[in-house]
């Protein structure tokens, strides 16, 4: 599967490129903004786009209204149809957010049963009880999205509802070309669906991709061999930023450990989950961390961890954004060109080292120094040996372990490291050693 070996670049295109929060109705080619970006892309060692939501949507793009129709703030079909030419033929490939499991409220079906409600064909494509109501008065009660009525849930074990939609995932293939889907609250969906959308994948294209968005629990539950091929992982997304805050490295070792550890009862080992250390719903990074130095660090573990590495954009450079309750404007920015400083070079330079290592796309997890302050993990496959080396301490420290190797170099600098009984690790450093 070639997201194994990919590093992704998620991009929330209604913030990028400007769009107004609330749709006025107006057309503008807006994403067009994001085609000089690519080859921003392309260096920073990025090779797959996931693109937040495109179609046409009453507000953030998650209250779909027209799932075969760009939304009109960024532009025409045609207009994303050579984005996603431009992104492949520079060696880009593309994801598209499927927000399957709710509507908008202008959803053409929701509006033909607010206006006809019991006489409408479309009443059991949603859970609707005409003998409630909710704050909108429509004369009638629906299930939605954790109690967002501007979102309405789609009866997912209705044929037509579920035949619909692979039908315009179908469309977005033709349409579109596109790579894979990003399954909004797939932790919501039908499991029974899931499979019938792996089955549909499986058809349609090639090595089709699919990373579902889930929180917490066991994630086999949707990453299995019937489902999903990927899935968030929050679990590690906390481990990260907290084990920096609260100089505790042993939060995120233990989660790894737990995940991908060389136990017989490690929970995930073989399979490749979508890792990350900020993206359009959390607060970003640079805004997360209590001591920037920390920053390079972070995502010198994102890039050296199990999974697959995702970075959020303009948190390349550093950008901050605090989320705040009851909106998500400021995680989700304008940026009039893409920025280029010296966290994006060390950025750079784990993307490579990541996609060029077999050992830290597909190697197995095992710790060999662990304290509060730094960590030294092992990613071994049979052809390749690296070991992920990481101080987060504003002093150097002598790390005493037995490497199984004279020397190495380092994957990140081209520097040769030789062993004597361990080694120096220089104050908020870190390195990615292949072993020889």
């Amino acid at each position: 599967m070639w997201a194994e070996t990919s590093v992704f670049y998620q991009i929330y295109p209604l913030g990028l490129c400007g769009a107004p929060r609330v749709n006025d109705g107006i057309l503008e080619h807006r994403i067009k903004k994001v085609e000089p970006w690519l080859d921003h892309i392309v260096r920073l060692g990025a090779n797959a786009i996931y693109f937040s939501p495109v179609f046409q949507s009453d507000t953030h793009g998650y209250d779909t209204r027209d799932y075969r129709t760009l939304d009109c703030r960024l532009g025409t079909n045609s207009d994303f149809a050579d984005l996603c030419r431009s992104c492949h033929e520079k060696g880009i490939r593309v994801v598209l957010d499927a927000v399957l499991n709710h509507v908008g409220r202008n959803f053409w079906a929701f509006q033909d049963v607010r206006e006809k409600k019991w006489n409408s064909p479309y009443k059991d494509w949603f859970h609707i009880s005409f003998d409630g109501n909710t704050a909108y008065n429509d004369g009638f009660w629906y299930e939605a999205w954790e109690g967002h009525y501007e979102l309405v849930k789609l009866n997912l074990r209705n044929p037509a509802v579920a035949d619909y939609l692979l039908e315009c995932i179908r469309f977005w293939v033709s349409e579109f070309d596109i790579d894979g889907l990003r399954l909004d609250v797939a932790y919501c969906l039908d499991h029974d669906f899931l499979r019938l959308l792996r089955t549909f994948a499986n058809d349609i294209k090639p090595e089709f991709f699919l990373v579902g968005e889930t929180l917490h629990g066991d994630y086999n539950q949707w990453v299995n061999d019937g489902m999903l091929h990927s899935c968030t992982n929050y679990e590690c997304y906390k481990g990260l930023y907290s084990s920096f805050n609260s100089m505790n490295l042993f939060e995120i070792v233990h989660s790894l450990k737990r995940q991908f550890g060389p136990e017989y009862w490690t929970l995930y080992k073989g399979k490749h989950l979508l890792n990350f250390v900020d993206n359009h719903d959390v607060t970003r990074i640079a805004s997360m961390l209590q001591d920037r130095n920390h920053l390079p660090l972070i995502y010198g573990l994102l890039f050296g961890m199990p999974g697959i590495p995702c970075v959020y954009y303009g948190s390349e450079w550093g950008a901050e954004g605090q989320k705040q309750a009851g909106s998500d404007d400021n995680l989700r920015p304008a940026f009039d060109a893409p920025e280029w400083n010296a966290l994006t070079d060390q950025i750079a330079a784990m993307a490579k080292a990541h996609r060029e290592s077999p050992a830290l796309c597909f190697g197995d997890f095992q710790d060999l120094v662990l304290t509060n302050r730094q960590t030294i993990f092992q990613r071994c496959t049979d052809g390749q040996r690296v070991l992920v080396a990481v101080n987060a301490d504003s002093q150097p420290y002598r790390a005493w372990f037995d490497p199984h190797c004279a020397q190495a170099v380092d994957l990140l600098t081209g520097q040769t490291w030789c062993f004597d009984g361990g080694c120096e690790l220089p104050p908020y450093s870190v390195a990615y050693l292949c072993c020889q």
